[in-house]
């Protein structure tokens, strides 16, 4: 008998101290992703700005810690469902696009992977551009979680950038809309674009036959003011 309770003790224990191969697996999927928020808990702290070159514009978002991005996107699926698991998910372009259009978008914590989307990271471009100082870093998370939700949103008065300005320096401004508008400007109130107006108002005059004061003076105000503001 002594025999065969020496060969339990030897070989039993050993078999039931394997854990099923489920658990084993979730166990390594937990144990990887926490290396990967260390990981990044090593290169960003918490506060800092990320920043991220697009194909047409530049995205901006708030390192929380753990992994974790907040940013400021247009989405147009949290007006067309309120499944939460839909919601969650990585924002596509025909969201984003449809976002921008209708005015919605909403402030969201994303894994700094579908933050970038396989962008390169800039960390704090914005301190040496900025002339308010940053502030502390924990302030500058706070801030950006307490914005999480449904905001309304703006290509031009309210966008990403907007969002981490106010959080990291307190003050509501974008860079990316000012060049548009300095741009836009150029482009628009030129001399150039003031003669185009002055010969495609007189052509549109002839070809209505009006010749009465007021469409004569439309016709002469709007490339005067052009040309002023040029």
């Amino acid at each position: 008998m002594f025999p065969l309770q020496l060969l339990a003790l030897v070989f039993i224990p050993s078999a039931t101290a394997q854990p099923p191969p489920g658990e084993t697996k979730e166990k390594k999927r937990k144990e990887e992703e926490e290396e990967e928020k260390n990981r990044y808990d090593l290169m960003f702290r918490r506060g800092d700005l990320l920043e991220v070159p697009r194909t047409l514009f530049t995205h901006f978002g708030i390192y929380l810690g753990g992994g974790r991005v907040a940013h400021f996107i247009p989405d147009i699926m949290p007006v067309v469902s309120s499944d939460q698991s839909r919601i969650k998910r990585m924002v596509t372009n025909t969201r984003l696009i449809l976002g921008v259009l209708t005015k919605c978008g909403s402030v969201r914590v994303d894994s700094v992977e579908d933050f970038a989307y396989g962008a390169e990271i800039i960390i704090n471009p914005m301190d040496k551009m900025c002339s308010c100082a940053a502030l502390q870093g924990e302030e500058v998370a706070r801030r950006a979680e307490k914005l999480l939700g449904d905001v309304a949103y703006s290509l031009l008065w309210y966008n990403c950038e907007h969002f981490v300005m106010y959080c990291r320096y307190g003050t509501v401004t974008s860079f990316q809309t000012f060049q548009f508008c300095k741009t836009l400007r150029r482009l628009v109130l030129s001399r150039g674009v003031a003669k185009v107006t002055v010969v495609l108002a007189a052509c549109l005059l002839l070809y209505m036959r009006v010749a009465d004061t007021w469409s004569v003076l439309l016709a002469v105000l709007l490339p005067f003011l052009i040309w002023m503001a040029s």
